[in-house]
C-alpha cells in the first residue's frame, strides 16, 4: 500500500512541477481534440471549484483521509484492497501537500490542476487516483471483498 501511495504522490507531484513550470495562466495546449488539454488552474477549491472558499476545510478532510487510510492500511490482507487504499493515500497525501505547502499560504493552498477534460473539468494525476480508487472500493464492496484476512473477521465478530 505504501508503495503504490509513494508512486501517486511522486507522480502527482512531479507532473505538477513540470505543469507548472512549462504551462503559463491561460495557455491551452491540445493533446487529443475536443477531448484532452492541457491548462494550469491553480484551485482554491474541491471538484468543480466548490467551496472555494473554504480551503482550510479540504486541508483539514485530506489530513483526516490520510490518518484514517494508514489506520486501515494496518489490516489489509487482499491485494485488491491493498491497490484500492494505496492509491486513495496516494492521492489524499498530494492534495493535502498542494493544501499545506502551495500559495497563498499554510492550510490555504491551492492545488494545481492541468488536465482539461473537453472543457467539462480540470484535474491532476492525483485525481485520477482518486476517482478510479472510489470506482474501485464500490466494486470490490459490493463483491463482499473482506479488507482482511477471515480469521480477523472472527476476532472481530467475538
Amino acid at each position: 500500500m505504501l508503495v503504490l501511495a509513494a508512486v501517486v504522490l511522486l507522480a502527482d507531484q512531479s507532473s505538477k512541477f513540470w505543469a507548472t513550470s512549462a504551462l503559463s495562466d491561460g495557455e491551452r495546449i491540445t493533446v487529443i481534440p475536443n477531448l484532452i488539454r492541457l491548462q494550469l488552474l491553480y484551485n482554491p477549491g474541491a471538484a468543480f471549484s466548490i467551496g472555494v472558499g473554504a480551503t482550510w476545510v479540504f486541508a483539514l478532510t485530506a489530513a483526516v483521509a490520510v490518518v484514517g487510510l494508514l489506520y486501515v492500511g494496518r489490516r489489509l490482507r487482499s491485494p485488491a484492497w491493498t491497490v484500492v487504499l494505496g492509491a486513495l493515500l496516494g492521492g489524499a497525501t498530494s492534495h493535502l501537500l498542494d493544501r499545506l505547502f502551495r500559495a497563498p499560504g499554510f492550510a490555504q493552498g491551492h492545488v494545481v490542476d492541468f488536465i482539461d477534460y473537453g472543457g467539462l473539468f480540470i484535474g491532476n494525476v492525483a485525481d485520477i487516483a482518486l476517482t478510479g480508487s472510489c470506482v474501485l472500493l464500490v466494486l470490490l464492496s459490493l463483491r463482499g471483498v473482506p479488507l482482511g484476512d477471515v480469521a480477523d473477521k472472527a476476532h472481530s465478530d467475538s
